[in-house]
């Protein structure tokens, strides 16, 4: 009977892409991959470890599997991703039931490692973070219609709040023809929706190519029969050329869906966090890119109660999310990082604060979310099924203006019946808060 192996993959779509390729590996060697933990032999957690609530969710699961393993339900536990690699020692010490802990620069040793943590060996091991692979073979863990296609690896940018340059190392790109490749591959699978992801999507290319690629890459990636939608996430303000916002407006394959967190308005705490914008700077860049993609949906991201932050700061905050009305907005309370400026920085800002402030943005971005909701009624949209309310027989999926995991659904009714990954076209008739209520149109 072949051996079970489960993955448990956390934080986010750029670490979900590693554990695929590990999945690959893993079922290429005769493992059988298992969606039920219990059910498994081998259970490997991914871990995020970018802030402290990704840590604890990541310990909290580790610990839960090694209890399994002590109860006897599980034979192996495989700690892998950043958690692993940014406290190495600190998980070989504390957490001696885990058998397996891998740096990223390792993972392609997975297979090798649980073969010997099934054998009673404990395996430990790392390695520079740019020998981590990215062109390589994957399982898909999410939907089949949709794919997350990695195009570098590490951040040269150095927010000071950010441990990601410390655990994931500099910026480095994939070749495009290797990206074009996986490309072709998904889309022979059948995967209609390709999601460009980096820790920085628009330096794509810089650092072997000599120049910024991302709007060239974009333009291959649309050519790629199959494609039905590009969305590009994380773009950093200050890459934001025009180039791309022609590209992105004249490729009718590519949504008009732009993700730029922009993490504050005070130009006082952005030099602080070490990013060079200020307000003017960022509502004259969202004007402009919604003057150059008329319809575009705008996401963003904020921290609030980072170090010296005033209430005067925070006033900026708010009034950037007033007056760019940005459709998608995430926020954060800061999170003090050990081994970043930020940590040791005065004036922190105690936690009530923090929650607070991100609690009056969030109040904020609602009613501007629902206001746009509402502008959407009476209109047609192109929806992509992801799954049937089989007790109300409502579908439910995501627009354009949705990217996966993140964003809002779309709910319809239809007369006809549809299969998960297909696009139909609706008219919205109604909204839910940010969701829209909708039937398939005629």
């Amino acid at each position: 009977m072949a051996v079970k192996v489960g993955m448990v993959s956390l934080g986010c779509s750029k670490n979900q892409v590693d554990g695929e390729i590990m999945l690959s590996l893993i079922q290429r060697d005769g493992y059988e991959l298992c969606g039920d933990a219990e059910q498994c032999d081998v259970v490997i957690i991914n871990t995020c470890a970018f802030i402290e609530d990704a840590k604890r969710e990541s310990i909290e699961n580790i610990l839960e599997f090694c209890e399994l393993k002590r109860q006897g339900v599980i034979k192996a536990v495989v700690v892998t991703g950043c958690l692993a690699e940014r406290y190495q020692q600190e998980l070989v010490t504390e957490i001696p039931e885990a058998d397996v802990i891998l740096g990223i620069g390792r993972n392609t040793d997975i297979v090798n490692a649980i073969d010997q943590a099934l054998q009673g060996e404990r395996v430990v091991e790392f390695a520079p973070k740019d020998e981590l692979v990215m062109d390589a073979e994957r399982v898909l863990t999410n939907a089949p219609y949709y794919a997350y296609i990695k195009l570098a690896d590490g951040c040269d940018n150095r927010c000071t709040y950010c441990a990601i340059p410390n655990i994931r190392g500099r910026f480095r790109s994939r070749k495009m023809e290797n990206i074009l490749e996986e490309v072709r591959r998904f889309a022979a699978q059948g995967v209609t929706e390709m999601n460009l992801v980096a820790q920085d999507t628009t330096r794509y290319g810089e650092d072997i190519y000599g120049k910024l690629m991302l709007p060239e890459l974009i333009r291959e990636v649309c050519k790629v029969d199959g494609v039905h939608w590009v969305r590009i996430l994380y773009c950093y303000p200050q890459r934001v050329t025009d180039e791309l916002l022609e590209v992105m407006a004249s490729e009718p394959k590519v949504v008009k869906y732009m993700d730029v967190p922009v993490q504050h308005a005070s130009g006082r705490i952005l030099k602080a966090m070490n990013r060079r914008d200020d307000y003017d700077y960022l509502r004259n860049l969202m004007q402009k890119i919604r003057e150059k993609i008329p319809g575009v949906v705008l996401r963003t991201t904020f921290i609030t109660g980072f170090p010296g932050e005033t209430e005067e700061d925070f006033a900026e905050m708010t009034r950037l999310v007033k007056e760019v009305k940005f459709e998608r907005v995430g926020c954060f309370t800061y999170s003090p990082e050990d081994g970043t400026p930020a940590y040791s920085m005065p004036e922190q800002i105690d936690e009530e604060t923090k929650r607070r402030r991100a609690d009056i943005v969030m109040s904020e971005q609602l009613a501007i979310a629902e206001e746009f909701a509402r502008s959407w009624i009476g209109r047609e949209l192109e929806v992509v099924v992801e799954g049937l309310n089989e007790e109300t027989g409502i579908y439910y999926g995501r627009s354009y203006m949705d990217a996966p995991d993140i964003d809002t659904r779309v709910y319809f009714d239809s007369p006809y019946e549809h299969e998960t990954g297909e696009y139909v076209m609706v008219t919205v008739t109604g909204s839910q808060g940010y969701d829209l209520v909708a039937e398939e149109a005629e």
